[in-house]
This record gives structure tokens, sequence and C-alpha cells, in this order.
């Protein structure tokens, strides 16, 4: 059971929460495997997804999650909404609320958005990715295919490379690993390395073979050229020359090392193509089916954290 109504990331989360939401997550992966993939953890309970922000992969995955536990999905089109006419997030969240939703998911290019949103509301809030602040489901997906992977989800070595300043997908994963006792490791240009790196208890280097030592898992990110408003990198080429992955840079992770992307992959920039596909290697596409049921267990636990007695209504 989690502490929390709301899901807004992973540096609230404790170790057992985590790994209250893994194990959860399992169930839903077995049960996502059978020809009847339904539940009725959300029967009769209205899910609201609203994303400020295009996405494919993480709104298409929370709402056959939704789907898949019984709950009225309804996916509003921001671009089109009163927001493009002038509404503040906050008259947008009170007119929400008035239809008495039981679970909003919120995407937002602002950091501390979904935050703000989630005390004008009287319904759980999934923090779907704010700005460079957090994502947590996609730690916590991240999370379950290392486990799988590995059999375990500490003392182990993560190389997390790429475009770090601008990713909140980085920022939850060091917090959700490093809370597991695990090394993690930052690898990218200086340029792409967050104010205050050094703080975070992470190793920090810019060569590739250096952190990819004896890596265990190689989780590679997006160059976010969306977030960027200057010479944060010197060309594409030369990008992919350092900091992308190929075969010849994974020789220094160890042998049975997998590789990670949380996608969309700019393949021949950050990652190899040939790589991304290899079976052998790559669990890409296992992270994908992860999501999904990540994001089952955590509605479900959010559900049942709401159902509590006023616990909505604080």
């Amino acid at each position: 059971m989690l502490t929390s109504r709301h899901l807004l990331g992973i540096e609230g989360l404790s170790k057992d929460e985590i790994t209250a939401i893994l194990d959860l997550s399992e169930t839903y992966v077995r049960q996502n495997r059978q020809p009847d993939k339904h539940s009725n953890a959300l029967i009769g309970l209205t899910q609201v997804n609203m994303f400020f922000e295009a996405s494919t992969r993480t709104q298409s995955s929370f709402e056959i999650a939704g789907k898949r536990l019984g709950a009225d999905v309804m996916n509003m089109a921001m671009a089109a909404s009163s927001i493009s006419k002038g509404e503040t997030l906050i008259d947008t969240a009170m007119t929400l609320n008035a239809m008495h939703p039981d679970l909003l998911v919120v995407r937002h290019p602002h950091s501390g958005a979904v935050a703000l949103l989630a005390e004008k509301v009287n319904c759980a809030v999934l923090n779907a990715g704010d700005g460079q602040h957090e994502h947590p489901t996609q730690a916590l997906l991240d999370a379950l295919t290392i486990r799988r992977a590995k059999g375990r989800l500490h003392r182990l070595t993560i190389a997390i490379c790429g475009d770090i300043a601008h990713s909140r997908v980085a920022r939850s994963n060091m917090f959700l690993l490093g809370k597991m006792e695990n090394r993690v490791r930052l690898i990218g240009p200086r340029t792409l390395m967050p104010a205050g790196v050094d703080q975070l208890g992470v190793e920090v280097t810019d060569n590739m073979a250096e952190g990819l030592k004896g890596a265990d898992v190689v989780m590679m990110l997006r160059l976010q050229k969306e977030r960027m408003d200057g010479g944060f990198i010197p060309s594409t080429r030369e990008y992919y020359h350092r900091w992308g992955l190929d075969s010849t840079k994974l020789a220094n992770a160890k042998p049975d090392a997998i590789v990670m992307h949380p996608g969309p992959m700019n393949r021949g920039v950050e990652i190899d193509g040939v790589l991304a596909d290899d079976i052998n290697r790559s669990v890409i596409q296992e992270q994908v089916e992860m999501g999904v049921a990540v994001r089952m267990a955590v509605m479900d636990l959010l559900v049942r954290k709401s159902k509590k007695p006023k616990a909505i209504y604080v």
C-alpha cells in the first residue's frame, strides 16, 4: 500500500513502496500475457489523461492500462482545450474537479505543474512526466525490466548515458536506483550534465569507455533537442562518435550487460540501430511491455489508497 494518495515522483517513495509496486507489477505482467487481460480493479471509476506534451508510448500505455483495469478512460486533447484559449491550469483543475474523476494522469512541460494540480483536486493524481523534474512510472518500469533481466535490483553497476541535464527519466532513475543500493554512473558531455551533479551521490564521467567498464546495465537517453536553447553539442555526428552506443563501446561493459532506452530512439545518434534490435542485449521492447504492467499496478494501488474513508477529501 502506498502512503500517499498521489504518485508525483520517486523521491517521495520508500524502498518498501518501490518493492511493493514492482511485486504487484509482476502479477500484471502475467495477466497481460493471458488471453483475458482484464480485471475490475478500476471498474466504475473514471480516469482522465491530460497530456500537455505530445506523447505516444506513455499516453497509449496509460490508456491501455486503465482500460484493462476496467476504468472509463478519457483522453483530453489539451492542444484544443480551454488552456489554448488562456485558461489557467488551476481553472482547468477546478473544472475537472467538478466532474468528480477518480484518477488524473498528467504530463506537463513545466516542473512542478503536476504537483500544483494535485493540490487543487479531490482525486488521485499520477505524474506522467513534468518538465525536467520526474517521470516516476518510467523509472519503475525500468526497475522492473532490470530486476527481471538480472534477478535482482541491488548492488548492480548501472550506467546512464547521454542528455542527463534535460532528462526527467534520468532524475527519477537516479532516485530509484540509489534507494535500491546500486552504483550509478552518469556518462555524457559536461554541457549535458545538470548543475550540482557532483552532489547527487553518483559517479560522473565524459568518457564512455571508462563509464561503461564493468557495467551490468547500460541505459541510453534521448538527445532532447527541443529543450536545448544553445550549443550543447558540436554536432549529432560528433555526439554519436563520442557518446552514441555501438558494439565497440558496449564491449567495455560486462558480457551479459543489458541495453535500455526509454524511447523514442534516435538511431545513429544515441544508439546503433543494429544494437537496439539485438535480442541478446537489448531489452527495449521489454521496457514497453513492463510499462503497461507498472502503470496498472500504480493505478491499482492509488485507487486502493483513495478508497480509505476521507482519503480523497482532505
